[in-house]
């Protein structure tokens, strides 16, 4: 068996009920196969980015223990995805940073770093996004992002105005 490794995941909603969708996908990794989530961020309102005129997002963050690879969690963050009504065609495809019914992203596996198809981490640009970084740090400060600095080094070089909290992950 191989040894278990903390996973973090950055969760993130702006389209229907995205508090229910970021408390269904709190609920959603709880229940993964061998892993169990450590802690949980709040929930923080943050404004859109990317330049597409949408509504504000609902970001939090998660840490895992798990024994799964990289590659099969990223498996079961599609699967929750999906069965949340996250669609990845063509045409969803075609709006890079649009409206989502849920995102997630696995942002660290351990310290490794990944470059496969489909999967790079850490997450290529988390290091300059405080939509990712404040939730990581209400639950992982000290976790390094590899090649770069810790989770709480990079906040304090990015703009965090307009995050705010709005609620626990036990709302």
């Amino acid at each position: 068996m191989s040894p278990a490794v903390r996973a973090c995941i950055g969760l993130g909603a702006n389209i229907g009920d995205p508090v229910a969708a970021l408390l269904g996908a709190f609920t959603a990794l709880a229940g993964l196969p061998e892993s169990r989530v450590i802690a949980t961020s709040r929930l923080y309102r943050t404004p859109a980015w990317g330049g597409v005129e949408q509504p504000d997002y609902i970001n939090a963050a998660a840490l895992l223990e798990t024994r799964l690879s990289a590659q099969e969690l990223l498996r079961h963050l599609l699967d929750i995805e999906h069965c949340a009504g996250r669609r990845r065609d063509a045409e969803a495809a075609a709006l890079r940073w649009g409206p989502r019914v849920l995102d997630l992203d696995l942002l660290l596996y351990a310290s490794e770093v990944i470059h496969g198809p489909g999967l790079r981490v850490p997450h290529p640009h988390m290091h300059e996004r405080a939509f990712v970084l404040v939730p990581l740090a209400d639950i992982a400060p000290e976790a390094e992002i590899p090649g770069r600095c810790t989770v709480e080094q990079a906040l304090r070089r990015v703009d965090a105005g307009g995050i705010v909290p709005i609620a626990s992950a036990s709302a």
